[in-house]
C-alpha cells in the first residue's frame, strides 16, 4: 500500500507551478502552497507556466511524475489567440512547426489542431483580457504529447497568432471539467489512459 498522495489542481492563472520560492525577484509571486495544505514533498508534474491555467497533477511520488511527462499521455489546451485563425495555420499546426528552445530550432511533433465553433465557458481571468474592440480572437483545441518551454505559445506564434489565454483542460483521460480555479481534489491514483496508437 502506497503512502504516497496525489492531486488535481486547477492552477489559476499568476500562480507559479511551484512551493518553494527560490529567486529574489519573484518575492511577491504566489506559489501552489496558497492553495491547500499540500504534504512535504508534493510536486507538480510538469508545468504551467504563471500566465497559464487549468489542469494541473500533484504528487509526492516522482515515478508518477515521470509517467504523466512521458510521450504517452496526451495534453490538451484551450487556447484563445489574437485574430481570426485560418485553416491553413492550424493545419500548419497539425504538422509540426519550427519553434526555438534552448537557442536552437526545434520542429514539434505533429498535434492535434482544430478551431473551437464557440468560445468555452470558464471563469474570467483575474487580469483582463483585452476585449473585441482590438480586434477579433479564435479559440483551438490543441493536443500534444511533449512540453517544451512555453510550446503552445511558440506554436501559434510561430503561425502569426500569438496566444492570449492558454487553459489545459486534459492529461491523459484525467480532464478539467467544471473544476473552478483554485479547486484542489485528493485523489487515490492517476487513472491515466494512454494516447490511442
Amino acid at each position: 500500500m502506497s503512502n504516497h498522495r496525489h492531486f488535481i489542481i486547477h492552477k489559476p492563472f499568476g500562480y507559479l507551478s511551484q512551493f518553494v520560492n527560490n529567486q529574489n525577484r519573484r518575492r511577491n509571486k504566489k506559489l501552489l502552497g496558497e492553495l491547500h495544505d499540500f504534504p512535504v514533498g508534493t510536486m507538480a508534474i510538469g508545468r504551467l507556466d504563471e500566465d497559464s491555467e487549468g489542469l494541473l497533477l500533484l504528487t509526492t511520488d516522482g515515478k508518477v511524475s515521470m509517467l504523466v511527462r512521458s510521450k504517452n499521455v496526451e495534453k490538451e489546451y484551450h487556447v484563445q489567440v489574437d485574430g481570426t485563425i485560418t485553416d491553413e495555420s492550424v493545419r500548419q499546426l497539425q504538422q509540426g512547426v519550427d519553434i526555438a528552445t534552448r537557442g536552437k530550432t526545434y520542429r514539434t511533433l505533429p498535434a492535434k489542431a482544430t478551431k473551437l465553433d464557440s468560445p468555452p465557458t470558464y471563469p474570467p481571468r483575474t487580469k483582463r483580457i483585452r476585449d473585441e474592440r482590438h480586434g477579433p480572437t479564435s479559440w483551438l483545441s490543441i493536443t500534444i504529447t511533449e512540453g517544451k518551454f512555453r510550446q503552445i505559445r511558440k506554436m501559434t506564434a510561430a503561425v502569426g497568432f500569438p496566444t492570449l489565454r492558454l487553459i489545459r483542460v486534459r492529461i491523459g483521460s484525467i480532464a478539467l471539467n467544471k473544476m473552478l480555479p483554485g479547486e484542489v481534489i485528493e485523489v487515490d491514483t492517476f487513472a491515466l489512459a494512454p494516447k490511442n496508437g
